[in-house]
Formats: C-alpha cells, sequence, structure tokens
C-alpha cells in the first residue's frame, strides 16, 4: 500500500507542480503527518523534493527531473501492448503510428519490461472478428477517422440495408469497432434529430469537406453507443415465443443468437421428469423465429404463438416426407 501511495505522491508532484502536505493529505486520503513521512521517504530514496514555506507554498520536484516511464509497472506495460490492435489501426490509418509508438515505448522501458513486453507480442494476438466471417475492411475507413478527428463534415454516398442509396452530410463524432464491423456514429446537416449510426462498410463514396462543425455538448460516444445497443435489441425484438427444449436444446440454445439465447436461459424453468423445460425468448418475426428454432431439430418444441407452432410442424412435416 505504501509503495502505491508514494508512486501517487511521485505523479502528482510531476503533474501539479507544487502542492501542499495539505493537498496531498486530500488527495490520497491521509493525514498530513503521514503525508510529511512519505515526502521524507521519498527524499531518502534520492528523488530531488524540496520545500517552500509561506501562503503559497508546498513540495515540488526539482526542476527537469523525470522518473523512468513514471513508475509504469509490469502489468501496466503488457496492458499497452496488449491493447493495441494492428488490423484496426491499419484500418484507420494509423498502423505506421501506432508500431513507432511501440517502438518509441519499448526504448523507454526499462530492460526488464522491454524484455516482458517482447514475450507479450509473442505470446498473445487479439483477432477482434467472430468466426466464419470476413474482416470489415471499409474503404472510406480512414477519410472518415480522420474527419471525426478534424471534426469536419463528410459527404457520402450510402446504401441501406433495402438496397437503396441515398446521399449525405454526415457530421461523424465517432468510430465503433463492434464485433469486427465498424459503425459510424455521427450527425447529419441540417437534421436536429441527433446521432445517427451507420454502417461503415455500406459506405458507397465519402469525401471530406472544408466545413468545420461542432460537437454536442455533452456527447459522450461510449455511453450513447451502449445506450443505442440496449434501444437496437427493443426495437428489433417484436414479441415472444413459448418453448420447450430438451437437455440437448437447451446446449444449443445459443444457436438462436445470444440475446435471445440470454433471455431464453434466464427465464428457464425446472426441468420436468424427462429433463424437459419451458421458457421464453424473444423473437424478432414468427417468420425469423421458424429458421431460428428449426435449427435446434427435436430438441425443441413450440408452444406459442399459435402460427409459429404451426410453421415449424409444417417444415417437420414437409421433411418427414422428403426423407421418410
Amino acid at each position: 500500500m505504501r509503495a502505491s501511495r508514494l508512486l501517487s505522491i511521485l505523479l502528482l508532484l510531476h503533474t501539479r507542480g507544487r502542492i501542499s502536505a495539505q493537498r496531498l493529505a486530500d488527495e490520497l486520503e491521509i493525514s498530513v503527518r503521514t503525508a510529511y513521512r512519505d515526502i521524507e521517504a521519498l527524499s531518502s530514496a534520492g528523488i530531488p523534493i524540496y520545500a517552500t514555506r509561506g501562503r503559497n507554498g508546498g513540495f515540488q520536484l526539482l526542476e527537469g527531473y523525470r522518473t523512468r516511464l513514471t513508475g509504469m509497472t509490469a502489468d501496466e506495460a503488457d496492458a499497452l501492448f496488449l491493447a493495441g490492435l494492428p488490423g484496426p489501426a491499419a484500418d484507420l490509418g494509423l498502423g505506421g503510428v501506432l508500431a513507432a509508438t511501440q517502438l518509441k515505448l519499448l526504448a523507454a522501458l526499462p530492460p526488464e519490461l522491454r524484455d516482458r513486453a517482447a514475450r507479450i507480442r509473442d505470446r498473445f494476438h487479439l483477432d477482434a472478428p467472430g468466426w466464419l466471417r470476413d474482416a470489415d475492411a471499409p474503404p472510406y475507413l480512414a477519410t472518415v477517422a480522420d474527419a471525426v478527428w478534424t471534426q469536419h463534415r463528410v459527404e457520402v454516398r450510402y446504401e441501406r440495408s433495402n438496397r437503396a442509396v441515398v446521399e449525405r452530410v454526415l457530421e461523424p463524432l465517432g468510430l465503433v469497432l463492434k464485433a469486427g464491423t465498424w459503425y459510424v456514429v455521427t450527425g447529419v446537416r441540417d437534421d436536429h434529430r441527433g446521432p445517427r449510426t451507420y454502417r461503415a462498410s455500406r459506405l458507397l463514396a465519402a469525401a471530406a469537406l472544408d466545413e468545420p462543425f461542432e460537437r454536442p455538448a455533452g456527447f459522450e460516444l461510449e455511453r450513447y453507443w451502449a445506450d443505442y445497443q440496449r434501444d437496437y435489441e427493443e426495437r428489433i425484438f417484436q414479441g415472444t415465443a413459448t418453448i420447450r427444449l430438451s437437455e440437448g436444446g437447451r446446449q444449443l440454445l445459443f444457436l438462436i443468437g445470444s440475446p435471445a439465447a440470454r433471455a431464453g436461459h434466464a427465464a428457464m424453468g425446472e426441468a420436468d421428469s424427462a429433463g424437459w423445460a419451458e421458457t421464453e425468448v424473444p423473437i424478432e418475426s414468427v417468420r425469423h423465429a421458424h429458421h431460428a428454432l428449426l435449427q435446434l431439430g427435436d430438441d425443441v418444441e413450440v408452444l406459442a404463438p399459435a402460427e409459429l407452432r404451426e410453421l415449424v410442424a409444417a417444415s417437420g412435416r414437409a421433411l418427414a416426407a422428403r426423407y421418410g
């Protein structure tokens, strides 16, 4: 605990300049007496700290003194080398920047941490896309990323999910990589309905304009994305289906999709003597649920709605006739 506190004091002195004993005590939730003892311990360890008296006095580091990478720990160095995804960085046009940053970081690390960082790169690789799908590599992603950074509008042609092509002038607020797919969170010029989300791979053309824009006050990308995901699931699931599952069906429930499977497991009742259990799962539509539940074969029985039950039964009869 004390070693961590001493490092915190050192970082505070680096970032704040002069700081009083009372302010140190308040920041670290310790007594003023303990703060004085810690300063004395740092001085004894060779850290050039000096004190000035008076109303605006306090402790500060000798000008020009720098710690070795601000006391970075082995775990913190590991985290930095795990955090950089070379594929997404290259998509954003930052592949060279990432490589240069890692080289500078390696050069700044002490030898023991440098060796550890090299082992991290040899032993761990982060692959964002899911199985059986290609990585998303939108051709205009770097253009949009630059506009996000410089806060300039972008003129685009965009293909909607129904294949209709529209032209828009976007005010890109951020980029999100979700399961290997890039999304652009953006406002639209002269449209005051708030941020929207576009799939970057559906951009058919994009050109930056010499038109800066103002970001909405208080906008936070992480909070927006969390709200967007929640709203998306609420929009897409328009109903529920009541089903019975065998033990094998419960193990295969993931096939119908993660959100529906999570809800199904959460609502699962007790298994009967034959090992079957009843639950409810959210569905996008009867047609979609029909195809999704067929993946479970004879390990599922649809109880409701009646339309879905009849569709699954009709498919079962057709399959039996074809293979009988």
